[in-house]
């Protein structure tokens, strides 16, 4: 499937760099992948050679009892590792016969069996598809009775001397289940969960009450005596704590920082982990850089924060002090890179989204013909369409472009079951029918940690196309001709852990794309979680479009990346800016009000407690403080935009 990764646009030049001076920075060597599955092929291309030397020198010694110890973490970070694995057994390249797994961690108490536990994940989709000895594979045992526990936790693992250790990191730098404040000679152990652990994994459970308190996790002692560590990380969600690990102190508090003290220690990420390094950050404060036009304006928002200046008033000297002299060597004079940074960010900014009729201006960001313009959105979840660009979806329909959303899913298992007994009460209440009793029943009914029952998954997914609806009405869209529900078959499985895209769902959306023959996609630019489903739903479209290739239409259209509620672009990379004005806010606010399910309750709220609109606002008016400050003209609000270039 296609792959959502913007294009490197300038950059430290790598090739030729000594290592010492790449990464002169970091306390942990790191290596940084384009993405995801580069990243676990070279894992694995280690473990593999790791297991087939072992293997080979027991052979030549004539030595066959002792085993190859590897420890695994769990979770979602190593997902995509256990299948490449898998992959390498089947074709041969690898046997596991003669290897030991100990698994780092498990929740407390949990049954084997249960979909959410480590045990049965790390069966699912690594142990049952290969060839190792079930008795050297070793995974903490919650069927001990508390009084069980510490002696048991005592043994697991004692005496073992891991030959290579995998590990994830946690938002917070827990490695396993080693919460802030673990000391480096911690050993195996129950331990009990932080809040923010058992919110984190809550959605698992479907809620934070039916979420184990407890889990078993080896100790950081054990992690820190392996012979080699791996330490892997995925997504823009982890850059923050990635940062810390690789470049900050060591401390208790970031218990993965820790790892700075192993011997043999390397950590694999992916770009979107490695975006707060100071390679990625401020390469130039590193080595060489490729200084193209969005690279240098990356360098020139990055002084202005640092100088606290507007972009007009930095010096000759701001630049040599802060490392882009060689910026002035490679561009030219200081005030002539202002004033060119300065009109590149003032030409994003522009009040006509779909292009302004009849202007000649050929600086805008959009273009002003064809006009109108054929517009579709894509909306993950039924409300990202209000929430992440509202105002620039209001702006569109008023200025007489032919809008359309598509909701890729339909949002179901994010509904609150008191907000569904609401709606029906509400039904019964105007004589619609009393069904109160009958999903009543089904509620109760549920079972902890099991997929939500179909009947129940088809009210919530109901609810929320009727926000859905509503919201669009708000912007002015008419909700019956220009709103679609795709209810893509990968969401649909009832529980937090979804299917493969498959075909099906790449049709769907070849079906509506066929038809609307849009000249503008806006799609969620989300890279935060490369398992989420705003990634999911962006890589379907550009699949979609991949296959659709060859078609007129799409030579005239051209994708923007919007946010979500929770990040927001760096200006350096933007391409398109959209004022929202004090009256288009309080519109786009009541949009975002008409999801009345996703309001107080939901669900999965994550760390972030406001509502979706206060998120949506701060992220928007804080992007045009940066614009005010910068020295652009003063704006309630801004929402940006990035073309992806196809």
């Amino acid at each position: 499937m296609a792959k959502c990764a913007l294009p490197r646009d300038g950059g430290l030049i790598i090739e030729g760099l000594p290592k010492d001076i790449l990464h002169r920075n970091e306390r942990i060597d790191t290596n940084v992948f384009s993405d995801e599955e580069e990243a676990v092929k070279c894992i694995a291309a280690k473990i593999t050679n790791e297991i087939n030397d072992f293997v080979n020198s027991q052979i030549a010694s004539g030595d066959s009892e002792k085993t190859y110890v590897l420890g695994l973490s769990t979770g979602r970070t190593p997902i995509k590792l256990y299948k490449e694995l898998v992959k390498r057994y089947e074709a041969g390249d690898v046997s596991f016969e003669k290897v030991s797994i100990y698994s780092l961690d498990e929740l407390y108490p949990i049954k084997p069996t249960e979909k959410q536990s480590r045990n049965f994940l790390i069966h699912e989709e690594f142990i049952n598809h290969i060839d190792i000895n079930r008795d050297n594979v070793f995974i903490p045992d919650t069927t001990k009775s508390l009084d069980e526990i510490s002696s048991y936790c005592e043994s697991y693992a004692k005496g073992v001397v891991i030959d290579l250790m995998i590990v994830g990191i946690g938002e917070e730098g827990q490695v396993g289940f080693n919460e802030i404040g673990s000391h480096a000679n911690s050993k195996t152990r129950l331990v009990k969960l932080s809040y923010n652990s058992r919110k984190t994994l809550a959605g698992m459970f479907f809620g934070y009450n039916s979420t184990p308190s407890m889990a078993i996790t080896m100790g950081l002692s054990t992690i820190l005596n392996s012979k080699k560590t791996i330490l892997m990380a995925w997504g823009e969600h982890k850059a923050s704590i990635i940062q810390k690990v690789i470049e900050g102190d060591i401390t208790d508090q970031v218990p993965a920082t820790l790892l700075q003290n192993h011997s043999n220690v390397e950590a694999f990420i992916d770009e979107n982990a490695a975006s707060l390094l100071t390679r990625e950050q401020a390469p130039w404060l590193v080595g060489p850089c490729v200084w193209t036009p969005k690279f240098i304006r990356k360098a020139i928002v990055w002084l202005c924060g640092i100088t606290d200046k507007p972009i007009l008033k930095l010096t000759h000297d701001n630049y040599v002090e802060n490392s882009l002299g060689e910026l002035l060597e490679a561009v030219g004079t200081y005030d002539y890179v202002n004033i060119k940074v300065f009109n590149e960010l003032q030409h994003t900014i522009t009040g006509w989204p779909g292009g302004k009729p009849g202007s000649t201006e050929t600086t805008r960001p959009v273009s002003s013909e064809p006009f109108p313009k054929r517009v579709t959105i894509f909306s993950p979840h039924p409300d990202d369409d209000v929430i992440s660009m509202g105002g620039t979806f209001h702006r569109l329909i008023q200025q007489g472009h032919d809008v359309h959303v598509a909701y890729e899913t339909s949002g179901n298992v994010a509904v609150h079951d008191d907000v569904v007994l609401q709606n029906i009460d509400t039904a019964r209440e105007l004589g619609y029918g009393d069904k109160y009793a009958e999903v009543e029943a089904i509620i109760l009914n549920q079972k902890a940690g099991e997929p939500q029952p179909r009947a129940l998954l088809n009210i919530k997914g109901s609810i929320r196309r009727a926000e859905a609806r509503a919201g669009c009405r708000t912007l002015g869209l008419n909700d019956r001709t220009n709103a679609h529900f795709l209810n893509l078959p990968f969401y649909e499985t009832g529980g937090i852990k979804k299917g493969e895209v498959s075909q099906a769902d790449i049709d769907i959306i070849k079906a509506l794309l066929q038809t609307n023959k849009p000249h503008q996609i806006y799609l969620a630019g989300d890279l935060t979680d490369p398992h989420g489903t705003h990634r999911v739903c962006t890589e379907a479209v550009l699949e979609a479009i991949e296959q659709l290739k060859g078609e007129s239409w799409i030579e005239e259209c051209h994708i923007w990346l919007y946010r979500g509620a929770w990040q927001e672009w760096d200006l350096g990379m933007v391409d398109m800016a959209v004022p929202i004005s004090p009256d288009e806010m309080i519109k786009k606010r009541h949009a975002i009000y008409r999801h009345l399910s996703q309001k107080d309750i939901v669900p999965f709220p994550g760390s972030d407690t406001r509502e979706f609109w206060q998120r949506a606002e701060e992220r928007t008016q804080n992007t045009a403080r940066l614009y005010d400050k910068l020295g652009m003209a003063e704006y309630q609000a801004m929402e940006v935009f990035v073309e992806l270039p196809f």
